[in-house]
């Protein structure tokens, strides 16, 4: 019964190109074994051609001065020195009919070549001819000439030599080349595995990560090649892995705590809504404290879901000509009276427009929360500067709200753009802790950033800078 034996070969990389190396190799090995055989081949014949069409001419100077008697008697002479099994000769007439030849016992298998005769007296001056004889390894080539009026000689010469030379070249290159293809395919595995590492490190670095442990990364061997930007890339992106994935589990915990208290106090009301039923509670009252929490918490989700969008690059701006002098005054005028009725002085110095493209109402959100935490942080009787100015290259706007408030603790400073993040002291003034993070979020959609200075007992300084409206 016929059966198929099926050989399951490695789908590793490495191995892939160690075996294209090979081929490759193999390949070119083989045209280069056949050009010098070719070349090899080519010159041994050249060079016995030569050397009989040399011989034709011996004889026939011979034939010239003294004769066709002694061209037989050096003939003879010549096949007798050299051996009777590596050469021989026959005189011919023109007809191609032998009237004198050397001892043809070893050589009586090969006859006379009329064709190659007829080509010299159509006025050819040397015929070759290579024949291989049954039963002999070597093979023998022939040259014709003419020697004298009707008189051609048919000089062959054993090939012995040059197909020993053939041999032993075919021998030693089969047995060097088997060597140089074993020492290839191990210096292909060698460098295949050398160059493939950095991804296995990649592959095991990627394999050892989990959900619970993202602080793995792949070394860097600082050689500068394809694999370290590999590297260096995909340690980038753990990175953002990372920080993507600890904001959303402190996003997690914030929400769970601030969304805890609303909560709370609704359902409260609603306990004490049923346990008051009965001696007329007022249903006006709760309905307008739950309005408040629900309110609470829709603003509080919607401002979520607008940095989740700013920060994500999908949100609906709608970029237009924006005055942002125009915007910090508007601010200013709309937070006026909060901050006087807190013994706050709120001062806005516009010298100039400062004109950006962006989105109008983020642009008055961003800068309005800015303003509200100035005012909420600035303890009576204190002052509030908004400022707008160019920066040194002329390329961005600033605005900045300077306040004399209560400041931030150093420790403090680095976190406070975090979502749901709200200092100790910034704790009993209320808020969400997403006033910053939307602010930031809203400036990084236009293309630009927010900085803050800040001393504790001293104050703070929030600037809001954006790319500056280049003019056509």
């Amino acid at each position: 019964m016929p059966f198929a034996i099926k050989i399951e070969l490695p789908r590793s990389l490495s191995f892939r190109l160690t075996l294209w190396y090979g081929i490759i190799f193999l390949l070119s090995s083989c045209l280069a074994f056949l050009f010098f055989y070719v070349l090899i081949s080519t010159s041994l014949k050249q060079r016995l051609d030569s050397r009989l069409s040399d011989k034709i001419s011996e004889f026939e100077a011979i034939y010239n001065l003294q004769g066709l008697e002694e061209v037989k008697s050096a003939a003879l002479i010549e096949s007798q020195a050299a051996g009777e099994k590596k050469i021989f000769f026959r005189l011919l007439y023109a007809s191609g009919v032998a009237f004198s030849s050397s001892n043809m016992s070893y050589w009586q298998e090969i006859g006379i070549n009329r064709k190659a005769v007829a080509m010299l007296v159509k006025g050819r001056s040397r015929v070759y001819e290579t024949l291989t004889l049954a039963g002999r390894p070597d093979r023998v080539r022939i040259a014709y000439g003419i020697i004298g009026r009707g008189v051609v000689v048919q000089l062959g010469y054993s090939m012995e030599n040059d197909t020993s030379f053939i041999a032993i070249f075919k021998k030693i290159f089969l047995i060097t080349m088997s060597v140089l293809i074993l020492t290839a395919v191990l210096a292909g595995w060698f460098m295949a595995r050398r160059a493939l590492s950095g991804v296995e490190a990649v592959t095991r670095t990627a394999q050892q990560i989990s959900e619970s442990d993202l602080s793995r990364r792949v070394p860097i061997t600082s050689r500068h090649e394809e694999i370290d930007r590999l590297a260096v890339t995909f340690n980038q992106m753990l990175d953002r892995i990372e920080k993507l994935v600890v904001g959303i589990r402190e996003m997690g915990d914030n929400i769970a705590h601030d969304l805890k208290s609303p909560v709370a106090r609704i359902r409260g009301m609603a306990e004490l809504s049923i346990s008051d039923s009965s001696c007329g509670g007022n249903d006006e009252t709760l309905a307008g404290s739950t309005i408040e929490e629900c309110d609470r918490l829709l603003d509080m989700i919607n401002t979520m879901l607008m940095i989740s969008k700013s920060d994500a690059g999908a949100g609906d701006a709608n970029m237009e000509l924006v005055d942002m002098a125009e915007v910090a005054c508007g601010a200013a005028a709309l937070f006026g009276p909060l901050a006087e009725d807190k013994g706050v002085s709120l001062n806005c110095n516009m010298p100039e427009p400062l004109m950006v493209e962006g989105d109008l109402k983020m642009l008055q959100r961003a800068i309005a929360n800015l303003v509200d935490n100035a005012i909420k942080y600035t303890p009576s009787p204190g002052d509030i500067d908004i400022r707008g100015f160019h920066d040194k290259d002329n390329e961005k706007i600033n605005v900045s709200i300077k306040d004399s408030g209560i400041g931030i603790d150093t420790d403090d400073l680095p976190k406070i753009f975090n979502r749901f993040f709200r200092c100790d002291q910034s704790r009993a003034a209320g808020g969400s802790g997403l006033g910053l993070s939307l602010a930031r979020a809203i400036a990084h959609v236009h293309g630009g950033e927010i900085h803050v200075e800040s001393t504790p007992g001293n104050g703070s300084v929030f600037t809001f800078s954006l790319p500056r409206m280049q003019s056509s």
